[in-house]
Order: C-alpha cells, then structure tokens, then sequence
C-alpha cells in the first residue's frame, strides 16, 4: 500500500463489482503475472469481530472470496487470483506485485 501511495499517488484497488474483478483480473494477466498480485482488501479484528474493508474507505458492497478464505487468525491482505478470479487471504508481508488504482 504504501508503495503503491509513495511511488504511484495511487492506492491498492478496491473492487466492487464482478465486472471490475474481471477487467483487474484480465488486466493482471496482460503483464503475464503468475503470482497473484495484491489489492487493497484486508481482513483484521475490529472491535472483537473479524471484518473485511478496503484501504481506501470504500464501502464494503462486493466479495469474492475463494473457499475458505478469508482467514480469521491474524490481519491478513488480499491477493486477486490471476487463473481464478477468486481473492485469497496472505501474510501482509509477502512481496508480490500489485494493482494501484488512481
């Protein structure tokens, strides 16, 4: 995130259609990425309660979580599958690419 704010003016992308997981999710594949690059979801205890929301305060209206995710051990980032579309829980400090929006 803070890359993506420092280097690019941007922040990680938030999605909130599946139209728009697509395009990312197309967009990722078009720079030939096999890993699955970050977007801007996290996952963490607020208040006692797990909840997912987006770093850039956009309203939480669309989820496409593969099964089992996300996780609720720990604060957790979220990677958008290049082959599945699906988002998946990470470490936060794994180095991946990612996707800035602007």
């Amino acid at each position: 995130q803070r890359y993506c704010q420092d280097v690019y003016r941007g922040r990680l992308a938030s999605v909130h259609s599946a139209a728009r997981n697509q395009e990312l999710q197309k967009l990722a594949r078009t720079y030939h990425i096999i890993i699955s690059p970050w977007i801007g979801a996290v996952t963490s205890r607020r208040a006692g309660q797990w909840e997912s929301y987006w770093e850039d305060s956009s309203p939480w209206n669309y989820a496409n979580w593969a099964p089992t995710h996300p996780f609720h051990i720990v604060t957790t980032c979220t990677t958008l599958s290049v082959r599945d579309g699906l988002w998946r829980s990470r470490f936060c400090f794994q180095l991946r690419p990612f996707i800035c929006q602007y």
